[in-house]
């Protein structure tokens, strides 16, 4: 018997040997829009199914209201059972202080360094050779989401890329229409300008500051051009007063606004409201310039607690939540790519078989999330807050920009 099949064998095993007992898990997320809802059920569902019981811990708002709640619970002695954070560097306080689950003999019984497509996402994982979380999506940032409703309504064609989408933004605003959808939060605005960077200063400079800290990089033209395409599209949505990045999408479902930047998670929005990709709405990976996406996403950790009962009902459910049938389910209703490059996605719609051609082809980005630490990404964001909220021009953005990536770790 080869190694994999071994090793797959024991993870399923591991899946399917019952509880003692049932266990009832509390796992905290931030997955509480129409879309985010349907799709964490699919993950409650497979776990109730196996007899134990998925408390569930939503907690409203954002990942940046959610996470000093969760890692405040942590450090406190109130741990949940399960919890939902990005994969990269915001757990690494957690895990040095010994407050996390080493997951590494679930992963090696499961197989997961043989799964996991790209592989950087169980590195992201990992500290010191151990394993302390199960990645459980990809999720890039790099798209642009555009309204069928809202173009026809101005007699235009529906853009194909970022250019043509602001060179269309005076024809609706003729017509009554919002040009971009964005919500009045720092994360939102900060994808934004993940996005933007992307795709007009190219991925050579991106990774040049992001990854290398290269603040010279930060300060040159190509990042000039980045922040003087960022005052371009604070003007567009300049009348946009809505905070969660769900109600904007629902600006653009609702032909209100002509587009959105936004993460693919909004795939799960469109779905529930019953809209079609390619009919009622567009998606353009990269902004249609590069066939680039970054490999964000989210993973679950498991607090350390004294009890063996627990700690085997939270190895269960992580060895579930990667297997090759949830990864399936989950996905397809959050819109995100799937960890495993072993299942089949040939029910997805045209903008994940968009996203999946991507990944096939090599066509990724590590995250801000696993470039940067959570202190230098909570900085930049409050500087993208400020210009967005504010009149504060690009050449001082920039400025302020290069200092905290001069800075950054």
């Amino acid at each position: 018997m080869s190694k994999i099949l071994k090793s797959l064998l024991v993870g399923s095993a591991l899946v399917a040997a019952p509880a003692s007992q049932a266990i009832e898990l509390e796992v905290t997320h931030w997955w509480t829009s129409g879309g985010e809802a349907a799709a964490v059920s699919k993950f409650a569902d497979a776990w109730n199914a196996t007899g134990n019981s998925w408390l569930d811990g939503a907690i409203a708002g954002s990942g940046g209201t959610a996470r000093p709640i969760i890692i405040s619970r942590i450090l406190g002695g109130d741990p949940m059972a399960a919890t939902q954070l990005n994969h990269g560097r915001q757990a690494e306080e957690l895990i040095e202080a010994g407050l996390l689950l080493d997951l590494s003999d679930v992963a090696e019984a499961g197989g997961w360094a043989d799964i996991v497509n790209p592989s950087a996402l169980l590195e992201s994982c990992t500290l010191d050779g151990k394993i302390y979380c199960v990645p459980v999506n990809i999720h890039s940032a790099q798209w642009l989401w555009l309204s069928h409703a809202a173009y026809e309504n101005a007699g235009l064609d529906v853009p194909n890329d970022w250019n043509e989408f602001v060179g269309s933004a005076g024809a609706l605003q003729a017509a009554g229409t919002l040009p971009l959808a964005m919500g009045q939060q720092g994360w939102q605005q900060n994808l934004a300008f993940g996005a933007i960077t992307i795709a007009v200063a190219g991925t050579e400079a991106w990774r040049e500051v992001t990854v290398n800290k290269n603040a010279e990089v930060a300060a040159g033209p190509e990042y000039t051009a980045v922040f003087e395409a960022m005052v371009d599209a604070r003007k567009l949505a300049s009348e946009s007063n809505v905070q969660d990045w769900n109600q904007a999408t629902n600006m653009v479902i609702t032909g209100t606004a002509g587009g959105q930047l936004m993460g693919d998670w909004a795939q799960g929005e469109f779905a529930v409201a019953g809209q079609v990709e390619g009919v009622d709405y567009s998606c353009l990976p990269g902004l249609g310039l590069n066939d680039i996406l970054d490999t964000g996403g989210d993973a679950f950790y498991f607090p350390v607690n004294d009890d063996p009962a627990i700690t085997a009902a939270q190895k269960e459910l992580a060895a579930l939540l990667i297997s090759p049938e949830v990864q399936v389910s989950f996905n397809l209703a959050k819109g995100s790519l799937p960890v495993r490059g072993d299942i089949d996605m040939s029910s997805a719609n045209g903008c994940m078989q968009k996203g999946l051609k991507i990944l096939a082809n090599g066509g990724i980005l590590p995250s801000g999330d696993q470039s940067l630490s959570a202190d230098t990404q909570t900085q930049i964001e409050d500087l993208m807050a400020q210009f967005w909220s504010g009149d504060m021009s690009a050449a001082d953005a920039q400025d302020d920009y290069a200092q905290l990536i001069k800075k950054a770790d």
